[in-house]
């Protein structure tokens, strides 16, 4: 990147490794300089929470409203009773209206944490798209938008050819989708004066589809910005575990375990994600970035605590931190781990280890749990199990028992009642 940007927004996503392309990085350059840009992001509810695959995103809108301007978190009510097919191998499964709006409000809970949502110029918006999607008449929608686009051109797109190459079927319902989210842009310039959308790399299509349309239908000038899709220095995706998605609703994943995932970057990502997921200054990210040997870990614990500390607030990343102490460095139980409790009723007579490391979710499955146990990954208060058919009763569960899958996982069982 040689471009060197004079508006602060334009230097943040560069300098800290947002930005992987622009449409027009003079124009919006100079549009960022002159007033307030009102930018949008869109997020379908295909999930009740988002996870850590979407942070580095609502990073960029909390850095777009930190510098000035206006941040929208456009929620897909319309679109995702679509489904995006953007680099999918198959149609998404097609969710209900109740089950859509249940979505929403679980995402909602979590842009709160990192967006000032109000009245003010630079307040955050926060829209649904099926405002202007559900009203639609299909004949007027095609005569006045469909007449825009090009098929051969929609064929073009990297995230339809690949589909089309693989001969994997791509159903009409999803080819529009594309058409739908240019829309989205179009409607959000008209009603909201938005100029801008972001998004990962794999939508610049979409987004410069919704670029194309304005200018065409309205003659506005509109700007696109994406960011780069990450993944591990160990080549995985980013926000995937062993364990599943890292979800941000603390519903369904634990600050304790939203911290340690952190915790668990590897040395070669510190430096890199204390760049994008803190604000702690450049420089400090480089200087923590370079430690190494056993100093490496100190960073990793400041890249945890910063990143679980704008989610879920101070406290739960200092929980997290001692929970962490007592398990590792104490040998301990820590009382903040993720916690099964069984009652007598689903106790009965006993209740197999193998079960019990499904139910933490320290194994996915009871043949993961007893490949577990035989590759001799799996400890119960320490100690390592041998027998996948040892079984756990009341007696065992006078006190809590402390399961573990290899160094890092960790979980608790209690009894109640």
């Amino acid at each position: 990147m040689t471009y060197h940007p004079k508006s602060e927004f334009m230097s943040v996503m560069i300098e800290r490794g947002f930005l992987a392309d622009c449409t027009d990085y003079q124009g919006l350059d100079d549009a960022m300089q002159q007033g307030v840009v009102p930018s949008y992001i869109g997020y379908d509810a295909t999930a009740k929470s988002l996870h850590v695959g979407h942070l580095l995103n609502i990073m960029m809108l909390r850095w777009l409203q930190k510098t000035g301007h206006k941040p929208i978190t456009l929620m897909g009510g319309g679109t995702t009773k679509v489904g995006d097919p953007s680099f999918r191998a198959d149609e998404r499964p097609l969710l209900g209206p109740e089950r859509i709006s249940e979505n929403i409000a679980g995402m909602k809970a979590v842009f709160a944490s990192y967006l000032t949502y109000g009245e003010d110029e630079t307040d955050a918006l926060m829209l649904d798209n099926a405002e202007w999607l559900d009203g639609l008449n299909y004949l007027e929608f095609l005569r006045d938008i469909g007449r825009h686009f090009s098929v051969n051109r929609m064929l073009s797109f990297e995230s339809v050819k690949s589909r089309l190459d693989r001969e994997q079927s791509l159903s009409f319902l999803e080819f529009n989708y594309m058409i739908l989210q240019a829309y989205d842009f179009l409607e959000l310039n008209r009603r909201y004066g938005c100029r801008l959308q972001m998004g990962g790399s794999d939508q610049w299509g979409n987004i410069v589809n919704g670029i194309d349309l304005t200018r065409r239908v309205i003659d506005h000038e509109v700007f696109g910005l994406t960011s780069p899709l990450l993944t591990t220095s160990d080549g995985r995706k980013m926000g995937k575990s062993q364990g599943g998605a890292i979800w941000l609703n603390s519903e369904m994943l634990s600050p304790y375990e939203f911290w340690q995932f952190w915790r668990n970057t590897t040395d070669a990502d510190t430096g890199r994600f204390l760049k994008l997921y803190t604000e702690l200054p450049v420089e400090e990210c480089e200087r923590l970035g370079k430690l190494a040997g056993s100093e490496i870990n100190d960073a990793k614990i400041v890249l945890a605590n910063e990143v679980t500390t704008l989610l879920h607030g101070a406290d739960a990343a200092r929980k997290a931190q001692d929970t962490a102490r007592e398990v590792f460095e104490k040998g301990g139980v820590g009382e903040d781990l993720p916690t099964v409790e069984l009652n007598m009723a689903e106790l009965g007579d006993g209740i197999s280890v193998v079960q019990l490391l499904v139910k933490t979710g320290l194994a996915k499955s009871g043949k993961d749990a007893k490949r577990l146990i035989a590759e001799h990954g799996a400890r119960m208060d320490d100690a390592p199990l041998t027998d996948a058919g040892t079984m756990i009763d009341a007696g065992a569960l006078a006190s809590p028992i402390k399961l573990s899958a290899g160094k890092k996982r960790h979980a608790l069982v209690k009894l109640t009642g």
